[in-house]
């Protein structure tokens, strides 16, 4: 049965990661010591769950959990480091510092360190998360152990609502664009003066003004959508920011 290590030090592990093509060894003490850090394990990089939900929510998130006084977010799993670099790269995941624990010397060191053997993976890390501050593990998250990989406990918005169940969390913001377009222009730079992250689809490169067709029922760039409701384009936006 995993135990959970609330209270009680991470393990004193360095990591082999790269750096700018170079090897860089990083020490617990460099990831934890005198900072309040949020870890996530998981089993496996380019794995379903972890590159659509796992990995993404934190990265979406970390601006909030950086504003509500966590200094990283830390992805950890039993892979090696240029597994873990080109998952970073094809996830775009910017705000998450992703580590690599190819012997499974921490995950081991948790607790947490299963056998997969029955599907091709070896030794893996359980999926949890855990708050720690100065080294100490404040808060731990630890999936129930069920068959496959569940995934109910270690979100990134389980964590983020344990350390302020009041923190505000952005608002999901789409622009359907097409290159070129001023009004497209003028709508992103609304949003990002007031502080807005967005997610930019370009006609032609993402979708299609089929698509644009099938989903909003107009022609015209931008249309915009907040928290899944169709604002429209540029001067409907204005209007709705006030």
């Amino acid at each position: 049965m995993l135990q959970s290590k609330e209270g009680q030090q991470v393990p004193s592990v360095v990591f082999r990661t790269r750096e700018n093509g170079d090897w860089r060894d990083v020490s617990s003490d460099e990831l934890f010591k005198g900072r309040t850090v949020v870890v996530f394990s998981l089993p496996g990089a380019f794995t379903p769950t972890c590159s659509s939900t796992h990995l993404p929510r934190y990265n979406e998130l970390a601006k909030v959990f950086k504003q509500n006084g966590v200094d990283e977010i830390v992805c950890m799993s039993v892979n090696d480091a240029f597994v873990m670099d080109a998952w970073k790269k094809d996830q775009e995941a910017e705000n998450v510092r992703l580590i690599p624990d190819g012997n499974g010397d921490f995950s081991e060191g948790m607790g947490m360190l299963v056998d997969k053997s029955n599907l091709g993976f070896g030794k893996r890390s359980w999926r949890y998360s855990m708050l720690v501050k100065d080294g100490v593990v404040v808060k731990q998250f630890i999936e129930p152990e069920v068959e496959g990989d569940p995934f109910e406990v270690s979100d990134a918005d389980t964590m983020l609502n344990y350390i302020n169940p009041q923190a505000k969390k952005p608002d999901a913001i789409s622009l359907f664009t097409k290159p070129g377009c001023p009004f497209c222009a003028k709508a992103k730079a609304m949003l990002e003066a007031r502080g807005m992250d967005y997610e930019e689809i370009n006609l032609g490169a993402d979708a299609t003004l089929r698509s644009l067709r099938a989903i909003t029922g107009r022609e015209t760039v931008p249309q915009v959508y907040i928290n899944g409701q169709l604002i429209g384009g540029s001067d409907d936006l204005e209007k709705y920011l006030g």
